[in-house]
């Protein structure tokens, strides 16, 4: 794992995992914000491949509409897919040395819209369009920064799902965007076999982290740990912003 202790990455995939099983989501972004203060974006996100696969891919895979879901946001997820594998470059290419910088500008923004608690809705006329706007803006953040939640996740939440379906859908986004990924940073040499193994031995301590994380949903208040997620997300993106600029 060139440079970083497997003990390291094991503990933060563990927090990663456990993230995710409190609240449904954010294992790769918690992910990619940690193994930023100790690795460079593109071998971060190598490292989060296989174990936001296996958690994504269950996660959508655990409701019933699966095909429907697919189905309505097909646009979205055709876009974030071929955006995403032409902007990996972004990670491994020249310009690899601002990567940092837009990872931690992506967790200030997500935190940020988290905190304003701002809500939005989408016309069920303009929803065919914007998804692939939405699908492509995605793709390039997640081409540049390992991060598959902006825009996707408050435009998925302005869709107006129900809960459950809201989970599922996220699970298959994210699906999407890993695969993408997977693929874009291997055309470019940054995820080949060695790098699969090592992403591979980070699906034990990420599962162990959202069992955890579920065993003790009903016993946190949801406010107060999505507080606390939003504001730590915060203060981890302003502090890769400023490690960036030294």
């Amino acid at each position: 794992m060139h440079g970083i202790t497997f003990e390291t990455v094991a503990l933060i995939f563990l927090l990663a995992g456990l993230v995710k099983g409190v609240a449904g989501m954010g294992l790769p972004t918690v992910a990619m914000g940690l193994l930023g203060l100790v690795a460079a974006p593109a071998q971060a996100a190598a490292l989060v491949v296989i174990p936001s696969l296996v958690t994504n891919l269950w996660q959508f895979l655990s409701g019933r509409r699966w095909l429907a879901l697919a189905r309505r946001t097909w646009p979205m997820l055709a876009a974030i897919g071929l955006a995403t594998w032409e902007s990996a470059g972004l990670m491994t290419g020249p310009g690899a040395a601002r990567a940092l910088t837009w990872l931690g500008l992506v967790l200030v923004v997500y935190a940020a819209i988290g905190l304003a608690k701002i809500r939005i809705s989408v016309p069920a006329r303009h929803e065919a369009w914007l998804s692939a706007a939405v699908g492509a803006a995605t793709g390039l953040v997640t081409g540049a920064t390992g991060v598959f939640v902006i825009p996707a996740v408050p435009y998925l939440q302005a869709l107006g799902f129900e809960k459950d379906n809201l989970v599922q859908v996220l699970g298959l986004s994210f699906t999407t965007s890993t695969l993408a990924l997977a693929a874009g940073l291997a055309s470019r040499g940054a995820f080949r076999l060695s790098e699969a193994g090592a992403s591979a031995l980070c699906v034990a301590p990420a599962l162990i982290g959202m069992t955890v994380g579920q065993a003790i949903r009903t016993r946190v208040n949801p406010a107060t740990f999505r507080l606390i997620f939003l504001a730590g997300l915060a203060l981890l993106g302003a502090d890769l912003i400023a490690r960036s600029m030294m």
